[in-house]
Order: C-alpha cells, then structure tokens, then sequence
C-alpha cells in the first residue's frame, strides 16, 4: 500500500473474476481525495475508472480479457437504428448538471438494480443513501456530472459522466425498464455521443470491454471505436488501435 496526503493505492489479487468462473482478477485502485481534472484525464486515456474518490485499473497477471475502448467523436456516424432510437425520444428531457441525490435518484436506482438481479442474476440489496452520495455524488470535483432524463416529469435514467478537454468518459446508466419501447440505455450512450459532438470533445470512454462476451456485446454497436493497446503508467505512452 502506497500512501501520500491525499492518495492512498492498493492492489487487490486473485479476486473472483466477475465475468469468467475460472478466473480470478486482480485490481489496483487509489482513493484520491483530490483529483484534478489533467490528473484524471490522463488516469483514463490508461484504461483507469472512478467512482466516487475511488479510482481503479485492471491489473490481472494472467489475463488481458478486459480492454479500454473510447469512440472517435469526429468519425461516429449514427446509424439508421440509432437514429430510430434517437426519433423515439423526441419528447425525453435531458439535463445536465453536477451530480446530486434525491428519493427519485434511490427509487430508480434501486428498481432498475431488482430488474437485472430477476433478469441476469446480478447481486442486489437497497442502496444507502450514504453508500450512493459516496459512489456517485462525492469525487465529482469540477468535472463530474449526471444526465437526467424524464418524460413527463418522471424521472426515467440516469447516466453519470466525467467531462474533460480532452474526452468524456461514461461512468454509469441506470433506467425504468417500464419505458423499454425508448430503449433508454442505448439512448443515454447516444445522447452522450451527441453532447461531446456538441462540445467538441474529440473521444466518448466507455469503460471496459470483452469481445463476443455477453455483457459487453452490447458495445459493439458503437463502432468503430478505438482500444487501448497497453498498459501505460502515467508517464508512458498510450497505444491505441482502431477496431471496426
């Protein structure tokens, strides 16, 4: 464990994997109690997540499954679909502003995490009011944000982002299955790929992917997208490719 004034880093090993039964993980994370927007945008162009003050980066000895992907803002086309998708929600309200927590906020969150523990298994429990405003409220500094949207007043989804010079990088989305018709979750990535257009901002993050697995398959309607090659430090260069 690595320790300064506002940065304490540990590495966890041979955690289950949670996507391979036969495989373990192993996860460096630092708790940053101050991470400035040039920190954090270099910490992502390496394959580095946040939640909350917690940063974290895959570091598993034995396997490579897991690689960063980011979207090239300036070359994403939307596709007929996604612009279906787009037309459905014509009449969504989007608002974007520094995250918060409210009764709307827990009642959503914990009604879309009983969906997938019915649907896919995921582990659930009521969230806390505390353990949220940590995990998606707090760390936000100048560049963390949330996308709110509603139809007729009701809050329907989600989605927490960072927004950098450089880039955005998609930290999470939780939505009412009761609106699936509006396909919420491929909405919210394709607002967010609108608003960066509308920024300028050169790439979309999007987290972590594993290619032909069944929970990330949904990524690769986002192409083409870039991955990240290597696992620089923060002093080494990034090695990205294009995957179409």
């Amino acid at each position: 464990m690595k320790k300064d004034d506002n940065i304490i880093e540990v590495v966890e090993e041979g955690k289950q994997c949670p996507y391979f039964d036969d495989k373990s993980s192993d996860m460096r994370y630092k708790y940053m109690d101050k991470c400035t927007v040039g920190e954090h945008s270099q910490m992502c162009e390496r394959g580095w997540r946040r939640f909350g003050n917690m940063h974290f980066v895959p570091e598993c000895k034995t396997c490579n499954e897991c690689v960063t992907i980011r979207i090239d803002i300036d070359k994403f086309k939307f596709s007929r679909s996604q612009k279906r998708v787009i037309n459905k929600n014509k009449n969504t309200e989007v608002y974007i502003q520094e995250p918060t927590i409210s009764i709307d906020h827990l009642n959503l969150f914990d009604k879309y995490h009983s969906h997938m523990h019915d649907k896919k298994n995921w582990k659930y429990e009521p969230i806390t009011p505390d353990n949220y405003y940590q995990s998606y409220v707090t760390g936000a500094n100048k560049y963390g944000k949330e996308l709110l949207y509603f139809r007729d007043e009701k809050l329907v989804a989600v989605a927490l982002v960072d927004v950098f010079e450089d880039g955005m990088s998609a930290i999470y989305c939780y939505y009412d299955h009761d609106f699936k018709d509006l396909s919420l979750g491929k909405y919210s990535i394709l607002a967010q790929i609108s608003l960066a257009k509308q920024m300028k901002l050169p790439y979309l993050y999007l987290g972590y992917w594993i290619k032909d697995h069944h929970s990330m398959g949904y990524k690769e309607d986002y192409k083409p997208f870039e991955v990240l090659v290597n696992r620089a430090g923060i002093d080494e260069k990034t090695i990205w490719r294009n995957y179409e």
